[in-house]
């Protein structure tokens, strides 16, 4: 006869406690698991493949050994395949967030940046546990790392930490409040994930990008290639070029003059910016004709027209 009081008192306080406890759905909604999906577009954004798979030796996707020569010496994109041993397969979240944003390695040791993580530092942690997601979802390589090659002193990693305590300011992007959403996605995207002002902005004695000169353009860029002007000046940027052709030349690699880009470019377009949505490479070229004119006649983008 007692049984129903007392069942009857549990079931009250069950339901209590459900009052009282968090629902897991609206955390799973607050917090969501990183989505495989994301992460694939975003691994385009950032092209990762370009820097850390060795396509002219038919390199693994990931598994490292691209060379990038630089004035410094020659760097050699390392395995980033979930691989535990050789690759990143032993990294926990925490450890791939410290990587992108803070540029430093589970070990304590600090990242050279020829690893573009002075932007990749720009990314959300959301976006980079996405992107964490896919890059894990990949096959793991037991390929071993290839050693940088570079010139004294700059094979002291040592000195990296004073290097970043005078260039590197590390943390997310913040939006600007002044701006439109689409700006503000094109500014996202041009400083964060797809790093233009790591090849497009002329470098310092010692490698940092120069902030007054931001994507004004180098006659030394990636490999010794030169990079133009992509500031919106007149003569020697993009000023010329009408958003269709900018967003032509980010999804094809044509250029308005109906040439192509090749080289360093031409696997951008390929690898990353032609894989991207209509919307993010009209919010890129909103973002670029925002910026202030820069002129660099060392430079010089093609212009608009037939200029041959």
């Amino acid at each position: 006869m007692q049984a129903a009081p007392i069942c009857g008192a549990i079931v009250a306080v069950v339901g209590l406690l459900g009052i009282c406890m968090p629902d897991p759905t609206a955390a799973e909604t607050a917090n969501p698991a990183p989505s495989v999906e994301r992460g694939a577009y975003l691994f385009a954004a950032a092209g990762c493949a370009g820097c850390h798979t060795d396509v002219k030796n038919d390199g693994p996707l990931l598994a490292g050994g691209r060379a990038i020569e630089t004035p410094f010496g020659t760097f050699y994109g390392p395995n980033i395949t979930p691989d535990p041993e050789y690759g990143i397969g032993g990294w926990s979240d925490a450890d791939f967030i410290r990587a992108l944003r803070h540029g430093v390695a589970p070990d304590g040791s600090h990242y050279y940046p020829a690893f573009p993580y002075t932007s990749f530092t720009g990314i959300t942690d959301a976006d980079l546990l996405d992107l964490k997601a896919y890059i894990f979802s990949l096959p793991p390589v037991a390929k071993p790392n290839k050693p940088h090659d570079l010139r004294f002193p700059f094979g002291w990693r040592f000195l990296l930490g004073f290097w970043k305590a005078l260039n590197f300011t590390p943390g997310p992007f913040e939006p600007d409040p002044a701006q439109s959403a689409e700006w503000n996605r094109g500014a996202y995207l041009v400083q964060a994930l797809t790093h233009c002002g790591e090849c497009h902005t002329p470098r310092t004695a010692i490698g940092a990008t120069d902030p007054s000169r931001s994507l004004a353009g180098t006659p030394d860029g990636p490999e010794g290639e030169p990079a133009p002007n992509i500031t919106p000046h007149p003569e020697t940027g993009i000023g010329s070029w009408s958003r269709t052709e900018l967003v032509r030349l980010l999804k094809t690699g044509m250029l308005p003059n109906f040439d192509v880009v090749g080289s360093f470019m031409g696997e951008v377009v390929e690898q990353s910016t032609g894989r991207l949505s209509e919307d993010d490479l009209r919010a890129i070229a909103v973002y670029l004709e925002s910026l202030p004119p820069i002129d660099n006649p060392e430079a010089k983008a093609t212009q608009a027209g037939f200029d041959f």
